[in-house]
């Protein structure tokens, strides 16, 4: 389990956060039951807070779809491929224990959506990101909620890179997240997007 917090033992509230791990492979077993397994991807860990709402659902997906932190397959250059581009699978595994604050050296977890609650949320996640998601039959799986699971996450990299829904998200309009074939380039070759490393560089 993956635990932010900052050395006053608290984390920004209120927000849906996943943890992105990329992966070479990753699977989710419960028993000896496996309910989810994916090759080359990114494994996603998903805390859902009590405040969240299908806003949040529909712009972690597209976070999620749009994250550059792949190879591109034809340049080889890092940093430059989203998932869809590589058409890589994505393992989704709730987590509650991402809503946690400490009190002391004790966990509360007070902050996540109730069980019923965040079940449908957890569910309703899945369904907007198998339609964001071609061949989503195969390339998008799950863990199984409410479970005592064994996750098996072979991270590529290391990369990891926790993500939160902004606070202002009530205000504004997030559509849903739509397949892309192919992303259109600008004169120079690029995608008009800025790759990780470059971002990183002007901090």
């Amino acid at each position: 389990a993956v635990v932010s917090t900052q050395s006053t033992g608290r984390i920004n509230l209120s927000r849906m956060r996943a943890i992105v791990q990329k992966v070479t492979k990753a699977s989710v077993t419960v028993g000896d039951r496996t309910t989810g397994s994916i090759g080359k991807g990114m494994c996603v860990l998903l805390g859902i807070s009590r405040t969240d709402t299908e806003k949040e659902i529909q712009w972690m997906v597209n976070k999620l779809v749009k994250l550059r932190i792949f190879d591109h397959p034809e340049s080889g250059k890092p940093w430059d491929a989203d998932l869809l581009q590589c058409n890589y699978g994505i393992l989704v595994v709730s987590q509650f224990t991402l809503q946690c604050v400490l009190k002391g050296n004790k966990p509360d977890f007070h902050n996540a959506m109730k069980s019923d609650e965040s079940e449908k949320m957890y569910n309703q996640f899945c369904a907007a990101l198998r339609q964001a998601v071609p061949n989503s039959d195969t390339l998008v799986q799950e863990g199984e909620f409410g479970a005592f699971m064994q996750v098996h996450i072979q991270n590529d990299g290391p990369v990891t890179i926790p993500i939160d829904s902004p606070e202002s998200l009530s205000q504004q309009k997030v559509k849903p997240a739509k397949p892309q074939k192919q992303q259109k380039k600008n004169k120079e070759g690029d995608t008009g997007v800025e790759n990780v490393a470059e971002q990183l560089e002007k901090l």
